[in-house]
């Protein structure tokens, strides 16, 4: 080859000592990372050392301290899955009724589902609500009538239009499966009071699971341990009473016998983590045969609390999610660490979701009509049991809908660019609105905050950091917030 041919760089490296002194020094580098790794000393990112939970494998959901003193022990999540519409909901935008029927500029021609129509009024009408007289649409008036007591994110954005990828998104910081979600994070990293019931219980809709079901509440590459639990008041865990053919003597001895196997083979192989959690876990489904019917008793609640939270209603969807609410309050009392609650289950257009890209009048009202009075009520009931000093209450949704409606003429598009969610109870502020979006609520204008950051806040708000909860997974430290997030400082009291 003629050397001519080869560039400066090239030459350079042929000369024995510069190739030597270069490989040398690259090798070098990657042994000093692998070392670093195995030190657990980088978070991926953020240039932070990882904090490691001290678990117990035989008792993995014993409680622990968080990375810092918090406010909030507990966190209850409320997710609507399909987009609420927050043009309609929280997010007050009086050019709206300005420019009904209009198309001002900037608005694209097509939309996540086809081309798009005029500038839409909200759909209902907003009033003052409370003492800080915050604007809430009468499609919600039972949650405007708590504002005072709601801190409000107002200018809400996602990286991803489409509904599962959503869910995946805001629950488990990644829209690809795979991914360890929030709640398992947070039962992973602070583990649960009460031995007797699961660290992380998700509360299916009473119609069906999400778009991306299991996976919003799983244990992704975490230990298995911590993946939620789910069940509901009317679909609770299976085989939680003994076949006629058994007797509570006879299950006993074989538990006991089964209790004394286990231990000899733990001896055996004492460093067997996955023996252990799984021990581990039979032991307290064996548990919860004793404290989910008594936990899960809505019957015994007063009659006003059944009244209070729309229990007794004739809409048969909005009367069993109400009850879905009581339980999420009585899990609560209980110590569970992570309750998630979900309205809205995996159909399309709005049928049994937010999802409403045709007739919003019909589709979203129906939502609230199930939506709103319980969970207000669980928010109410929870302030007055003085519950909010240790809660901390979560409302969310994947993302918010179109200021203008579809070509259809009835519908709101998907808007991943501005959307609202809102926070309360312990540790936030109280009648508080963060951020804007713009005059027409189609993008974040002031302090725009996306789901990293949102999640970034409630780890925060559970006393952990989230660049230093971690876990060593495919040789990185992965974490929920990936390499992005930071604290929403402004929301906190």
């Amino acid at each position: 080859m003629n050397p001519l041919n080869i560039s400066s760089q090239g030459r350079n490296l042929l000369n024995r000592r510069n190739f030597l002194k270069s490989t040398g020094g690259a090798l070098g580098s990657l042994g000093l990372m692998s070392l670093l790794g195995q030190d657990q000393l980088l978070a991926a990112g953020s240039g932070k050392s990882p904090i490691r939970p001290k678990i117990d494998t035989a008792n993995p959901y014993a409680p622990r301290p968080g990375h810092f003193p918090a406010k909030a022990k507990q966190v209850l999540v409320v997710y609507c899955p399909g987009g609420v519409s927050h043009v309609d909901t929280f997010d007050y935008k009086p050019d709206l009724w300005k420019f009904h029927g209009q198309k001002p500029p900037g608005i694209p021609a097509v939309t996540f589902e086809g081309p798009t129509g005029d500038i839409a009024k909200p759909f209902w009408d907003f009033k003052p609500r409370g003492k800080s007289g915050k604007m809430v649409s009468d499609l919600v008036p039972h949650l405007g009538e708590l504002s005072d007591d709601l801190c409000f994110f107002h200018s809400m954005k996602t990286s991803t239009s489409a509904h599962p990828q959503g869910e995946n998104f805001f629950n488990t910081g990644f829209t690809v499966e795979g991914h360890p979600s929030r709640g398992a994070w947070v039962s992973y990293a602070l583990g649960t009071e009460n031995q007797n019931l699961p660290a992380f219980v998700a509360i299916n809709d009473p119609r069906g699971k999400p778009r991306s079901a299991k996976n919003n509440w799983g244990s992704g590459f975490l230990p298995a341990a911590y993946q939620g639990t789910d069940f509901s008041a009317s679909a609770l865990p299976a085989n939680l009473n003994l076949p006629k053919s058994i007797t509570k003597g006879s299950e006993k001895n074989t538990n006991d016998l089964l209790k004394f196997l286990n231990e000899k083979h733990m001896e055996q192989f004492p460093n067997d983590s996955n023996l252990a959690a799984r021990v581990a876990t039979y032991e307290l489904a064996g548990r919860m045969q004793m404290s989910i019917p008594e936990v899960s008793n809505i019957d015994a609640e007063p009659d006003y609390i059944l009244e209070q939270y729309g229990a007794n209603s004739s809409n048969k969807t909005k009367n069993e999610y109400a009850r879905n609410c009581i339980l999420a309050r009585r899990l609560l009392e209980q110590g569970v660490r992570v309750v998630e609650l979900y309205n809205g289950a995996n159909t399309p257009n709005g049928i049994n979701n937010w999802d409403s890209h045709s007739n919003i009048k019909k589709t979203h009202q129906a939502q609230a009509d199930i939506m709103d009075q319980p969970t207000a009520a669980l928010i109410k009931d929870m302030k007055d049991r003085g519950m909010l000093d240790d809660v901390l209450v979560v409302w969310c949704t994947e993302f918010g809908r179109m200021p203008f409606l579809q070509a259809n003429g009835s519908g709101r598009d998907h808007n991943p660019s501005a959307f609202t969610c809102f926070m309360a109870g312990a540790g936030v502020k109280k009648g508080y609105s963060h951020g804007s979006s713009d005059n027409w609520g189609f993008k974040g204008a002031d302090k725009p905050v996306d789901v990293y950051d949102f999640n970034a806040t409630i780890l925060h708000l559970m006393g952990l950091d989230h660049e230093r909860l971690s876990y060593y997974h495919n040789g990185i430290e992965a974490r929920l917030t990936n390499v992005h997030g930071y604290v929403v400082k402004d929301i906190l009291a």
